[in-house]
């Protein structure tokens, strides 16, 4: 007898309220950890240094936060995106809990709601997914909406014993760990250039670095984190079925390149990523596109002698760096998806994200 067994949903096979436990379930080791440093070079010390980390309370250096936003992204394809048209938005993106190496994480996702387009043939489904450890401590949690065809999926997994429905809202995230909100001793040696007393609203950041990306890396990436979306790693699928006709860079790893870009101008005096949100990729990104960034400030808050809030709108560019759109006048910051005229079609990524910043003294 021949099996075919498929994964994810097409839009009637979501409920709403219902409770999708992915069944991935990985360790997070230090090679790992190191792969991801290697690829995405961000500079925030908490993640990338253990004295750093236990300068500020945590007993290790932690995960870093875009590890496990791409892990819970990846996980969550399997039952809720491998179908999917297109991934359209981030949103209350948050890192409650430390993660740290030797960790095991798993995720599960609820249906928030689903909503028919008008043009009948597709619909927008909106979840939340959980990134768990161990010990059930949510290290990671982010709403997120992607675009699916209606009908049912013929040959799906059973997956029944490993879901439920909930109709209870779901709590409130904190946004970092209790330990890090309290007073900070900043650190007496060589730092980054802009710290929080830097940030002034409406500056715009344009930053140089570029990062090209090379096909073997996107490939590895995806599979590192357990992305199974065809779109990403099947050139026969997508030859067929991709709108690029060829494969597509998943977004999680376009949005963490373009954030690193961006950190060493704006996040290397950073504590901790307090959240993300507003984000969606305009267009995609395809093996050989060198991708850029450019980050706008939005609100800056003082939170305590030592720290402050600053509130970042970055977006990320393929293949034109940032300067040379803004000399011409391109209205960058604005969301893509909603303008009706001044489109800049090199946008790849926008998103707004949150950092908890040292002061400079």
């Amino acid at each position: 007898m021949i099996h075919t067994i498929r994964y994810g949903r097409l839009f009637d096979d979501f409920v709403p309220g219902a409770i999708y436990a992915h069944p991935w379930e990985v360790t997070v080791d230090e090679g790992m950890l190191a792969f991801f440093a290697a690829s995405f070079q961000d500079v925030i010390p908490t993640y990338a240094s253990r004295r750093a980390a236990r300068e500020l309370g945590l007993r290790d250096r932690p995960v870093h936060p875009l590890l496990l936003l791409n892990l819970g992204l990846s996980f969550s394809v399997h039952d809720v995106s491998e179908q999917a048209i297109a991934h359209l938005a981030y949103m209350d993106v948050r890192f409650p809990n430390a993660c740290y190496p030797g960790d095991t994480v798993v995720a599960a996702s609820r249906v928030i709601g689903t909503r028919p387009v008008s043009t009948g043939d597709k619909g927008v489904v909106h979840v939340r997914t959980e990134v768990s450890n161990q010990d059930g401590e949510v290290v990671c949690s982010f709403e997120r909406k992607v675009l699916v065809r209606v009908g049912k999926v013929a040959g799906r997994a059973a997956i029944a014993p490993q879901s439920s429905v909930d109709e209870r809202p779901a709590a409130p995230m904190p946004r970092a760990p209790a330990s890090l909100l309290g007073d900070l001793a900043p650190p007496r040696r060589a730092a980054f250039p802009t710290f929080w007393d830097d940030f002034e609203v409406g500056d715009v950041y344009a930053h140089e670095a570029g990062r090209t990306v090379s096909e073997a890396e996107h490939m590895q990436l995806t599979t590192l984190f357990r992305n199974s979306h065809p779109m990403h790693v099947d050139e026969r699928y997508c030859q067929k079925s991709s709108f690029a006709k060829t494969r597509v860079v998943f977004g999680g790893l376009v949005l963490a390149w373009v954030l690193s870009l961006s950190s060493r101008d704006t996040a290397g005096n950073a504590v901790w990523d307090l959240g993300l949100d507003d984000g969606a990729h305009p267009s995609g990104v395809l093996a050989g596109d060198t991708l850029y960034a450019a980050s706008s400030v939005v609100a800056k808050e003082e939170r305590g002698k030592d720290s402050g809030i600053v509130v970042l709108r970055v977006i990320g560019l393929k293949n034109t760096p940032a300067r040379v759109l803004l000399e011409k006048g391109a209205d960058l910051f604005t969301p893509e998806l909603g303008k009706t005229d001044g489109r800049v079609p090199e946008k790849a990524v926008e998103i707004t994200r949150t950092l908890l910043v040292r002061r400079r003294t």
